[in-house]
């Protein structure tokens, strides 16, 4: 039979253990164990104390530290420490004396217990790390011989365990105090597809859809107008063309219609002409593109968007060389679906939001949360208290309602980082408009880090330090240790 003593503890660390046989047979302690990591190694150092083992002289102890898997299924035994009686040692010494082995050539020591006395083993080793050994626990086995090797029995005795622990990273993710609005601008804009009569640019109420277009931008500007919370700072309106004709009178028709359609609005809604911000933009060649897009079954599509993309130079000149294609079809779709998107006036309406006290606040979060700024939003969320369901969703809508806004989408992710929402963390960061920033980079390696996304993490973290992150040149130090345990 084999005795087994159990120190069920994690290898890396450092802890005390004794046990004691019942009868006095054997009274093993275990001193100043000590268990450390050095890299891709573990040196291991304890003092085996036999001072009040008892051996008789016929028979010998075989101590074995066993380096045990936390779930078992892998040990690794280290050397042995034989403690041989007088006679079972000079047996030892006879036989390796007469055939050049013995059975304790595999001890890491032998020594002849001289019962009564004061008598150590300064038991060090270095062993290769593997990844298993960070939930291990150290077993002591004790095997006790006596005459021809027989093997003899032995009891198990009960021990004090210490845990320890591999390195545990401590991540740093802050909060982000967001910026004041000393004036909250906002703006609304829309798109105004009125339809002219070739080359004109009077505006007919009466002519195709007209009218209700003429409705929306009244109605838009009303919406604003009649708001007692907001005041209108500006009204921006930019015409733009298609490509047929030259670029000299697309540009002047452009304007024109702009000009006509800020003339017809600003009487309509009694607007103060100083409001008013009128320019032509000509040949929108960029929306072309994306026109063209949306039309993936165009025949000489790839040819289209590659003219499209070459026109850097003479408008002119590009946009005979789309009409010249063949087939003459081709153009004939452009000009029919796809230019006539590009005629058009977007119009900006800009004001400025009054403040809002915390009341008022907690009413406008649930209809207009865009007339708040983030720090109101944030004044309703603690208001509710940090952890309830009221801040949480307080936070998310900062988050939404403002994607470009480092400290709402950062500080949402965080929520979810509190709940342990991994994937919530990722998913916020990298589909946001902010995720280059720093902050959201430092959080966002944290998070890979968290999910065992080592590489990733590196990655985030060093582009967060490469923007001027402190924070985030901590939690690569962090991410280091932990890869070093990998």
């Amino acid at each position: 039979m084999k005795r087994m003593l159990y120190i069920t503890g994690i290898l890396l660390g450092a802890s005390l253990f004794a046990y004691a046989q019942e009868g006095n047979l054997i009274n093993v302690k275990v001193l100043n164990e000590e268990v450390k990591k050095n890299g891709r190694e573990v040196n291991v150092k304890m003092i085996i104390d036999l001072t009040d083992v008892k051996v008789s002289n016929q028979k010998s102890v075989r101590l074995q530290p066993v380096i045990v898997a936390k779930e078992g299924g892998k040990e690794l035994e280290l050397a042995p420490v034989v403690v041989d009686g007088k006679t079972r040692s000079r047996i030892h010494e006879r036989e390796k004396n007469l055939t050049g082995t013995s059975v304790t050539d595999d001890a890491y020591t032998v020594v002849r217990r001289r019962n009564g006395k004061e008598q150590q083993v300064e038991y060090t080793t270095i062993l290769k790390y593997e990844p298993w050994m960070a939930q291990s626990r150290l077993v002591l086995r004790e095997e006790l011989t006596g005459c021809l090797e027989c093997t003899k029995g032995s009891e198990e005795s009960p021990v004090k365990s210490t845990f320890l622990q591999l390195f545990q990273p401590r991540y740093s993710v802050s909060f982000v105090q967001p910026k004041k609005e000393a004036v909250k601008v906002r703006n609304e804009v829309r798109v105004a597809r009125l339809q002219f009569r070739q080359d004109s640019y009077k505006i007919d109420p009466g002519f195709k859809n007209n009218q209700a277009e003429l409705d929306t931008v009244h109605n838009s500007i009303e919406l604003v107008k009649t708001n007692p919370d907001l005041t209108i700072t500006g009204i921006y309106i930019t015409g733009y063309a298609s490509p047929e004709g030259s670029v000299a009178h697309n540009e002047k028709l452009s304007k024109n219609r702009a000009d006509a359609l800020a003339e017809y609005a600003r009487k309509d809604t009694k607007t103060n002409a100083s409001l008013w911000h009128v320019t032509g933009k000509g040949e929108d060649w960029e929306g072309l593109r994306e026109e063209v897009k949306k039309h993936p079954r165009l025949l000489e599509i790839d040819k289209v968007l590659q003219l499209i993309d070459e026109c850097d130079g003479d408008k002119d000149l590009c946009e005979k060389r789309i009409r010249d294609l063949v087939p003459p079809e081709t153009y004939q779709r452009l000009l029919n679906e796809m230019y006539v998107p590009l005629r058009r006036n977007e119009y900006r309406i800009e004001y400025n939001v009054r403040s809002f006290n915390l009341e008022e606040a907690k009413q406008q979060i649930k209809t207009r949360p865009d007339l708040l700024s983030v720090e109101e939003i944030y004044t309703v969320a603690d208001s509710y208290g940090k952890g309830t369901k009221e801040y949480n969703e307080a936070m998310l809508i900062a988050a939404r309602t403002y994607p470009d806004k480092v400290a709402a989408v950062v500080n949402a992710a965080n929520i979810e980082m509190e709940k342990g929402n991994l994937q919530a963390v990722i998913s916020i960061l990298e589909n946001s408009k902010v995720v280059d920033e720093p902050e959201a980079q430092n959080l966002l390696g944290v998070a890979y880090a968290k999910d065992k996304q080592y590489e990733k993490a590196k990655v985030a973290l060093q582009r967060a330090i490469d923007g001027g992150s402190v924070e985030a040149k901590r939690n690569m130090e962090q991410l280091a240790g932990v890869i070093a345990d990998l």
